[in-house]
Formats: C-alpha cells, sequence, structure tokens
C-alpha cells in the first residue's frame, strides 16, 4: 500500500496559491502533500518527503508576491505524522497540530505549535471533520472561503480505492455508511485537495456533493471491487 525505497516526485497539483506532490507516484495509497502559498508564508500539509521537495516549495515562492519562508508544517490527521518534522526542522518552523488533537504531539520530533480556527495567518480556517475513538480517528479540514480550497485529510479522496462506479471523489471506504456530511457546512469550495490522490480543481462542489449523497448506495459496489482487487492482485 505504501511505498517504499527511493521517492520519486511527481506534481499532481499545481494551481495559482498551491502545489501538490506524490512522493511514491506507484503506491495504492496514493499520499498525497500540498503547500499552500498564503499571506502568512508557505504552510506545508501532511507532508511526505522527497528529493525535490524543495526546490517545489521554492519554485512556489517565487511565483507569488507571498512571503516565500515556510510558515509551518501542519498535520491534519492523527495518521498522517508523516514527515512533518524533517520537513519542518530543514525549514526551521514549527509542526502545527490542533488543539483538540490528542496522540500526536509527543510523537512529533520537532517543535510542535496547537492550533485552532484559522491556521496562523494563512487564511485558512479549520473545522473539525471527524473526533472518534471508534474507530480511532481525529480528522481537521481547512477551508480559505476567499479562494475557495478546501484540504481534506482522509474522508474523502480520489485514490482507487475511494470511488466506486463514475465517481471522481469518494468517501473513504470506513466511512462509506457514515459520511462526513459535515463538508457541506464550509460552502461550495471551487477546488478541494485530499490526502490520498489528485485533488479536483473543476465542478469541486458538484463532486463532494455526489460522493456524499451516493456513498452508502456505491458501497457494495466499492466493496465488491476491493476484493476482486485483493484476490486477482
Amino acid at each position: 500500500m505504501k511505498g517504499a525505497g527511493s521517492a520519486d516526485l511527481q506534481v499532481i497539483d499545481r494551481f495559482d496559491g498551491g502545489v501538490g506532490w506524490l512522493a511514491y507516484p506507484d503506491e495504492t495509497m496514493q499520499r498525497a502533500s500540498h503547500a499552500l502559498a498564503t499571506p502568512d508564508g508557505i504552510w506545508i500539509i501532511d507532508p511526505v518527503d522527497a528529493d525535490g521537495v524543495d526546490d517545489l516549495i521554492a519554485e512556489l515562492g517565487d511565483e507569488h508576491d507571498e512571503p516565500s519562508e515556510v510558515a509551518g508544517v501542519a498535520v491534519c490527521l492523527d495518521r498522517h505524522k508523516r514527515d512533518a518534522a524533517a520537513i519542518a526542522t530543514r525549514h526551521d518552523a514549527a509542526v502545527f497540530v490542533p488543539t483538540w488533537m490528542s496522540g500526536v504531539a509527543d510523537e512529533i520530533d520537532a517543535p510542535v505549535s496547537r492550533f485552532a480556527g484559522e491556521l496562523g495567518d494563512s487564511g485558512f480556517e479549520s473545522f473539525v471533520i471527524r473526533d472518534s475513538s471508534l474507530p480511532p480517528w481525529q480528522e481537521v479540514g481547512l477551508y480559505n472561503p476567499d479562494t475557495g480550497t478546501m484540504v481534506v485529510p482522509e474522508s474523502v479522496g480520489t485514490a482507487s480505492y475511494f470511488l466506486a462506479g463514475e465517481e471522481r471523489l469518494g468517501v473513504h471506504p470506513m466511512l462509506r455508511l457514515t459520511p462526513p456530511t459535515e463538508l457541506r457546512s464550509q460552502g461550495r469550495p471551487e477546488r478541494i485537495l485530499v490526502g490520498h490522490g489528485a485533488g479536483i480543481h473543476e465542478d469541486a462542489a458538484a463532486a463532494l456533493e455526489r460522493a456524499l449523497t451516493s456513498s452508502r448506495s456505491n458501497t457494495p459496489s466499492l466493496y465488491a471491487k476491493t476484493l476482486k482487487g485483493f484476490l486477482t492482485g
């Protein structure tokens, strides 16, 4: 599921205000990382490290009038510590963890700052997507109403194992019967960046609505596709 060995950086999302990449493009999990250019500097979200990441961050800073320094590295899912500490250390920045997220800060080998509401002065407001003990799952989303960019680290994605039928965006297999309807409360995003797979940059609000409304009805076909993949893989 996860890539091993030498990383091979591949850019998957490039838009006005940010860039996304896969460190291991051939892995099943398609772990996606993002850098966002904001008035506060560049924010790195749930990153997986690879040769070329720092160059990608520098290019993003050069392309915008915003400050080019890394303002911080944010962990938006309790399981997404990934390479946050390594990248934050290289850029002399802190790792930012939501105030309510437990069991994460102590496992990060870098300075940690807690946040609630807006992520620094980035313009991205944080909101709770899921905070549960069964299954253990703490996830925060980010949304910038001025740019229409939403970041959802886990509850929805575009990697193949998220998708059923004609879905462009799908609910996580474990949440299919209890879809994250909280995502509707943030308005109609113009762009959705996800933690697994490439982002949605066209008709994002419609893709999200379809993902939420078809989540339960498409569950059998998704599970059947997954089982077939295991049996024939």
